[in-house]
C-alpha cells in the first residue's frame, strides 16, 4: 500500500508543476519602492510595510524597508524606483534632504503616505515637495469624496468611507492636484493629491492611521495606483513586461491549525523561473538557480567540499518512511557540479544511496560524516570515482521516534571538532563506554566520532548552528526563538549547579517574521519564527560591508522567508535586531532549510520546495506517520532547488579549490577573507597532520594586523590549526599563543587563551596580561573560564576576589557567571559553603487534594480536560511535562480565557517574553506554573477559590492556549 501512496504523491506533484505556464523570461524587472519608516509604535510603520508588500508582491511591487534616514543618500536611492515615507522623523540633514529633493527631480516618483507630511519639520523645500503640511486632526468615520474621478490613479476607485484620523493639512502648496476631498460640513479638505516636481511626480493621500485603513481595499487600490501613477514612464513600461504568475488553487484536505475562516487552498506547484519572479531579495542582488527538479530533489542539507563542489542530502523517505533496516531508504548524498563556470549544475553524481532520512552532512577524514539517526555513519571514496565505498558507524543513540526532531546542522568548528544541534528526539547512547543521555541543544564530537559532548539546552525542537569569524556561536530554535547564543558551555556550568538549559540565552529582538504572502499556514507562534532553521552568518567580503561577521541567516519555511538577523554586541553577549529578509517568497511552495556562504562569496539556499511543511501535531481528521508526522498524501517528493544570492558589485572568488598536498594552497586558504576556505584549509592541514606549515603558521599568528572589524581571521585560523596538530607542548608554539594574549585583535586575543594548554606556565602568561580586565567583554569571558580550567593559585584568586567587586563583571549575564565558575576553582570554599537562615522555615500543610496533570505528547493538550475540587480547600497540582518542549500551566478567572490568551499572544511579541514565563501579569490569572522543561515537573499549591464555578486553565505557550487548554470546575 506504501508504494502505491508514494507513487500517487509523485503523480500529484508532477500534475501541480503541468498545471502552471511555462515562464522562462525572467529580465523584466520588478518595480522598488523604499519605504521609509520609523522605530515607533504609534504610526506603525513595520505593521504597514507588511501589509502593503503582502497587498503589492504578486503585482510585481518589491518594497523595501528601512528605518534609517542615512538611507537617504544619492547612491542608495538610485537603486529605487520609488520612494514611500510612513514616518515622523523631525529633523533631515543638508546631505540627506539634497539627495532626496535631487532624487525626485531626476524623475523618480515620491509618495509620502499620511504622517509623511509632518516629517522633517526642518526642511521647507521637503514640505512643498509633498505639498502641504500637517497641521491638527481629531477622528472618525468619514467618506472620501472623488474630485478627479478620470486620473489614472483613481481608476476602479469608487467613494469608500474608513475610521482614520481626520488631518487638516498648513502650507498647502498651490500647484498640488486634488483627486480626493474629506467634507467637514462647508469645509473641504485635500485628502489626497499629485503633482509634478522637476521630473518627478508626487502622490499624496492623508489616509492611513492605522490597520483599519490599511487593510480597507480601496485604500491599497489607491495606494497602488499612486505608486504606478508616481514611478517614471520607463520604470512602468519595463514593470508592464514583467510576467506575473498567477498560480492555480484547488480544493484540497488541508490542516488549519489557525482556524481561518474557510480554511485555505492548495496552490499548484511552479517551474523555478515562476518562482523566481514572485521571489524578492534586497536590491543590490540577484537570485540564481544553480541546481532544480528533475536533477535534484528533496534536498533538507549541504555542503562543498575543497574542490568547491556542491553536496547535498536528498530525502524522499522524510517524514514518515522509516526504515527498521537502514541500507534500504530511497535517500542520497549527491555532487552536484558547474564543470563550464555558467553558475550552473551540469553534473550530478550519486555519492551514496540507500540511505533513510539523512538529516545533516559534514567533511572529515577524507570522507563525510552524516547524521542519519539512530546513527552517525562515515561515508568515504577511496579509489577516485566519486562513488562511497567506506560505510561505517561512528556513533549511535540518536532517537528516531520524531524524524523532525533528529540532530542536524552539522558544522567544522574551529576547535577541530564537529559541531551539530539535536531536537527533542536527543541521544541516549555509548561512546567510549561512557552512558550519555541529552535532549534538545547543541553537542561537538571528535571527527572520529569519540568524545561526544552535550554543550546546552535549548527550549524546543533545534535545527540551527552557525559560528562568528571570532567563533562565537548562536543557534535558532524552532517555536519562538529563532537567534539564541550558547554564552558558556554546560560543562563549566555543571561546576557551580546551574543547569544545561542556562548555557544558551534566547536574544532575539523581535517576534514576527516579514512575509510577502497572504496565506500564511503554521501550527503555532502565528505571525512568528515556528520552524527557525539554520544561523550561519555573513562569513565573506563580497557583500556589502553591513553583512560582514554581523547578519546570521535564519530560515522560515512556514513563512517562506530567509530572515536577516543582525548581531550586535551586548556586554561579553549579544543581542539581536530585526534585519527583515534576505529572501522573501510569495510563492507558497518555497520552503527555504539552510543558507549557507558558499565558496564564491555568494550565499546559497536550500529549498525543500514542499506545500506542506508542517509536521506535527496531527491535527484532526489526519493520521500520525511512524516519523511522529501527520500523514498527507500531498507531502511532495519530486521537487527541490538551490540559488545563489549574489551581490551585483561582487569580485570574483579568487580560490576555487583547495589541494591538501599543497602547502601553498592551504596557505592561500588560511588568509581567504571567506570562512568556508579558511575552515577547509585549516580542517584539511589537521587532518594531514603535516607540521611542515607551522613556521607559516606562527607568522600568520605574529601578524599584528586588523581588517576593518577589528579582526586577524588568518592568526585565529593558525592557532587552532597549531591547536589540531597538538603543537602546544612544544616551547616556541607555546610562546606564540603567549605573544598572541596581546594581540590588538580581541578574537585573536580569546582563541590564544582557548587554545593553551591548562598548565601553571599558561596561567602565568595569562596574569600577566591581564586579560580578566580585557577591554573587550567577549574576551573577558573567555579569560574567566579559561581560569577555570588552570592549575589552582592563591594569586589568581586574589584577582578573582577582585574582580567580584567590579560592578561591569556583576552586572554582565554571562561573566559574573565565569566569575562564579572560576572563584570555585580557585577560591577554596566560596561557593561550597551555604548560608544558614535564622528564621525557620515555612511548615506546608497537607494539602487537601493532589491532582497530576500532563501534556499529551505531541497533541498539544493536556490529558486532563476537566478536574473538581472543592471551594475553598488546598490543592497540590503537580504538572509534570512528558512532552518535548516546554509547557506552563495557568489558571484564570472565569470567563477570561480569551482575554488571557490574547494578552498572552501579545506577550510572546515582546522580546522579555521568556522570561516572563509567557504569562501575563493581568488579575485574570489566578495561578500560574513556569515554563517546565521536559521531562521535569513543577508543583503549583494554591488556595481554591471560595466562589464555585468553571475556572479555565491554559497552556500561554505562544499560540499554544487555543487548543491547550481546560476547565477547573469549583464545587461547595
Amino acid at each position: 500500500m506504501k508504494k502505491y501512496l508514494t507513487i500517487g504523491v509523485i503523480c500529484i506533484a508532477a500534475l501541480f508543476s503541468l498545471s502552471a505556464s511555462l515562464i522562462t523570461d525572467i529580465k523584466s524587472p520588478r518595480l522598488e519602492v523604499l519605504l521609509l519608516g520609523h522605530d515607533s509604535q504609534h504610526h506603525n510603520s513595520e505593521k504597514f510595510a507588511e501589509i502593503i508588500a503582502q497587498e503589492f508582491f504578486k503585482n510585481g511591487i518589491n518594497i523595501s524597508y528601512t528605518t534609517d534616514v542615512n538611507d537617504l543618500n544619492a547612491e542608495n536611492l538610485s537603486k529605487y524606483d520609488g520612494l514611500m515615507i510612513y514616518s515622523n522623523h523631525d529633523q533631515i540633514t543638508g546631505p540627506q534632504e539634497k539627495a532626496l529633493l535631487d532624487y525626485v527631480k531626476s524623475g523618480k516618483g515620491f509618495i509620502p503616505v499620511h504622517c509623511a507630511s509632518f516629517c522633517f519639520q526642518n526642511s521647507a523645500a521637503y514640505i512643498d515637495m509633498v505639498g502641504g503640511q500637517f497641521k491638527t486632526h481629531k477622528t472618525g468615520d468619514f467618506s472620501a469624496t472623488i474630485v478627479d474621478a478620470q486620473h489614472p490613479t483613481m481608476e476602479g476607485i469608487t467613494s469608500f468611507s474608513t475610521w482614520d484620523e481626520t488631518y487638516v493639512h498648513d502650507k498647502v502648496a498651490k500647484d498640488i492636484h486634488v483627486l480626493t476631498e474629506r467634507v467637514e460640513g462647508d469645509h473641504h479638505e485635500p485628502y489626497t493629491w499629485v503633482k509634478n516636481y522637476g521630473k518627478g511626480k508626487v502622490f499624496y493621500t492623508a489616509y492611513g492611521h492605522d490597520e483599519r485603513t490599511w487593510k480597507n481595499p480601496s485604500f491599497l487600490k489607491l495606494l497602488g495606483n499612486g505608486v504606478l501613477w508616481a514611478v517614471n514612464d520607463e520604470a512602468k513600461k519595463q514593470w508592464e513586461k514583467l510576467p506575473k504568475p498567477a498560480p492555480e488553487y484547488s480544493d484540497a484536505k488541508l490542516p488549519n491549525y489557525e482556524k481561518r475562516p474557510g480554511g485555505f487552498k492548495l496552490q499548484a506547484a511552479l517551474n523555478p523561473a515562476e518562482s523566481q519572479l514572485i521571489t524578492q531579495v534586497p536590491v543590490d542582488f540577484k537570485l540564481e538557480m544553480f541546481a532544480s527538479e528533475p536533477d535534484i530533489l528533496k534536498p533538507i542539507a549541504m555542503a562543498w567540499d575543497e574542490r568547491g563542489r556542491l553536496w547535498i542530502v536528498e530525502t524522499v523517505d522524510y517524514p514518515n518512511t522509516v526504515r527498521d533496516v537502514k541500507g534500504e531508504g530511497h535517500d542520497r548524498i549527491k555532487i552536484c557540479e558547474d564543470t563550464d563556470g555558467d553558475g550552473k549544475a551540469d553534473k550530478f553524481t550519486v555519492f551514496a544511496d540507500k540511505l533513510n532520512i539523512p538529516t545533516g552532512i559534514v567533511f572529515a577524514n577524507g570522507g563525510i560524516i552524516v547524521a542519519q539517526a539512530p546513527d552517525f555513519i562515515f561515508l568515504k571514496d577511496t579509489d577516485g570515482d566519486d562513488k562511497a565505498d567506506v560505510r561505517e558507524t561512528i556513533i549511535s543513540g540518536w532517537g528516531t521516534f520524531d524524524t523532525h526532531a533528529g540532530p542536524s546542522s552539522l558544522h567544522h568548528g574551529f576547535d577541530n571538532k564537529i559541531w551539530g544541534t539535536v531536537g527533542y528526539s536527543g541521544y541516549n547512547g555509548t561512546v567510549g563506554g561512557k552512558a550519555i543521555k541529552f535532549g534538545q541543544g547543541a553537542f561537538r564530537f571528535d571527527s572520529n566520532g569519540k568524545n561526544l559532548e552535550y554543550l546546552g539546552g535549548t527550549s524546543n525542537n533545534t535545527w540551527g548552528l552557525g559560528f562568528s569569524e571570532n567563533n562565537d556561536v548562536f543557534l535558532s530554535t524552532a517555536n519562538n526563538t529563532h537567534s539564541a547564543f550558547l554564552g558558556i558551555p554546560s560543562s563549566y556550568l555543571d561546576k557551580i549547579g546551574v543547569p544545561v538549559n542556562k548555557a544558551i540565552d534566547k536574544i532575539d529582538g523581535h517576534y514576527a517574521m516579514h512575509v510577502v504572502t497572504k496565506n500564511l499556514r503554521q501550527v503555532d507562534v502565528f505571525n512568528g519564527f515556528t520552524s527557525a532553521a539554520g544561523h550561519n552568518l555573513y562569513t565573506a567580503r563580497n557583500f556589502p560591508k553591513a553583512y560582514w561577521n554581523r547578519i546570521a541567516f535564519v530560515n522560515e519555511p512556514t513563512g517562506r522567508v530567509v530572515h536577516q538577523a543582525m548581531l550586535e554586541p551586548s556586554g561579553s553577549g549579544f543581542k539581536e535586531k530585526d534585519g527583515w529578509n534576505l529572501v522573501a517568497s510569495a510563492d507558497e511552495w518555497f520552503g527555504p532549510v539552510q543558507t549557507e556562504v558558499g565558496p564564491d562569496g555568494a550565499v546559497w539556499v536550500l529549498d525543500w520546495y514542499n506545500f506542506i511543511i508542517q509536521h506535527n501535531p496531527t491535527p484532526p481528521g489526519f493520521e500520525n506517520g511512524k516519523g511522529n508526522a501527520y500523514v498527507n498524501p500531498l507531502r511532495d517528493r519530486v521537487h527541490g532547488r538551490v540559488y545563489r544570492v549574489v551581490y551585483n558589485k561582487a569580485k570574483s572568488a579568487p580560490i576555487k579549490s583547495l589541494d591538501k598536498n599543497d602547502p601553498k594552497s592551504l596557505l592561500k586558504g588560511l588568509q581567504s577573507d571567506n570562512l568556508f576556505w579558511r575552515m577547509t584549509a585549516q580542517r584539511l592541514i589537521v587532518e594531514k597532520g603535516d607540521k611542515a606549515m607551522v613556521p607559516d603558521l606562527y607568522k600568520m599568528i605574529r601578524n599584528q594586523e586588523v581588517d576593518e572589524l577589528g579582526i586577524n581571521a588568518p592568526a585565529i585560523h593558525a592557532l587552532w590549526t597549531l591547536h589540531g596538530l597538538g603543537m602546544y607542548t612544544t616551547t616556541e608554539a607555546f610562546q606564540v599563543a603567549v605573544h598572541a594574549l596581546h594581540h590588538p585583535s580581541a578574537g585573536v586575543r580569546k582563541a590564544a587563551l582557548q587554545v593553551l594548554p591548562n598548565t601553571a606556565a599558561a596561567l602565568a602568561a595569562i596574569q600577566g596580561t591581564g586579560l580578566i580586565k580585557d577591554k573587550n567583554l567577549n574576551t573577558r569571558l573567555a579569560a574567566f573560564l579559561k581560569v577555570a580550567d588552570l592549575p589552582v593559585s592563591p594569586s589568581i584568586a586574589n584577582e578573582l576576589v577582585a574582580a567580584q567587586k567590579d560592578s561591569v563583571n556583576t552586572g554582565d549575564r554571562w561573566i559574573k557567571e565565569a566569575l562564579k565558575i572560576a572563584v570555585s576553582k580557585q577560591v577554596k570554599n566560596t561557593v561550597k559553603s551555604t548560608k544558614v537562615s535564622a528564621t525557620k522555615p515555612a511548615v506546608k500543610t497537607k494539602a487537601d487534594q493532589v491532582i497530576t496533570i500532563k501534556p499529551i505528547v505531541n497533541a498539544m493538550k493536556f490529558d486532563k480536560k476537566t478536574f473538581t475540587v472543592k471551594a475553598g480547600t488546598t490543592v497540590e497540582l503537580v504538572f509534570d511535562n512528558i512532552d518535548f518542549m516546554q509547557h506552563n500551566l495557568l489558571i484564570l478567572k472565569k470567563g477570561s480565557m480569551n482575554k488571557v490568551g490574547a494578552a498572552a499572544d501579545k506577550l510572546a511579541q515582546n522580546p522579555k517574553g521568556a522570561e516572563m514565563q509567557y504569562v501575563p501579569k493581568i488579575p485574570e490569572v489566578l495561578f500560574y506554573t513556569p515554563l517546565v522543561n521536559p521531562e521535569a515537573k513543577f508543583r503549583l499549591r494554591f488556595k481554591v477559590p471560595d466562589v464555585v464555578g468553571d475556572y479555565p486553565y491554559i497552556c500561554s505557550f505562544p499560540g499554544h492556549w487555543r487548543i491547550m487548554n481546560g476547565v477547573m470546575k469549583v464545587t461547595k
